[in-house]
């Protein structure tokens, strides 16, 4: 099991840039990936940007080119740019990975971080 806790999300204007963290803690070794996503208003989650234990990262095509994902030892962060009203939702930590000695994968989220971009 894997708790993460984001931070970052906020009121952004647009253009501007954001830069969200999540900090993994708890069998944080057995994480095979970690990626945001996010949710708006009425829609369906879905994936901004994933990142693998190997380092070989994923985007989502809204938003290829104006962000970047990176992993830090147990911190993964998401910072983008060029932001757009559209870009507003509720971003979301996600943790996978499979413990080998429990023999059972596992997929965590985090709480969740409000990002509302708007003049």
């Amino acid at each position: 099991q894997v708790q993460l806790v984001e931070s970052g999300g906020g009121l952004v204007q647009p253009g501007g840039s954001l830069r969200l963290s999540c900090a993994a803690s708890g069998t944080v070794s057995a994480i095979n990936a970690m990626g945001w996503y996010r949710q708006a208003p009425g829609k369906q989650r879905e994936l901004v940007a994933i990142i693998t234990s190997t380092g070989s990262t994923s985007y989502a095509g809204s938003v290829k080119g104006r962000g970047t994902i990176s992993r830090d030892k147990n911190t993964v962060s998401l910072e983008m740019g060029s932001l757009k009203p559209e870009d507003t939702a509720v971003y979301y930590c996600n943790a996978a990975g499979y413990v080998t000695a429990q023999r059972r994968s596992f997929e965590n989220w985090g709480q969740g971080t409000l990002v509302t971009v708007s003049s």
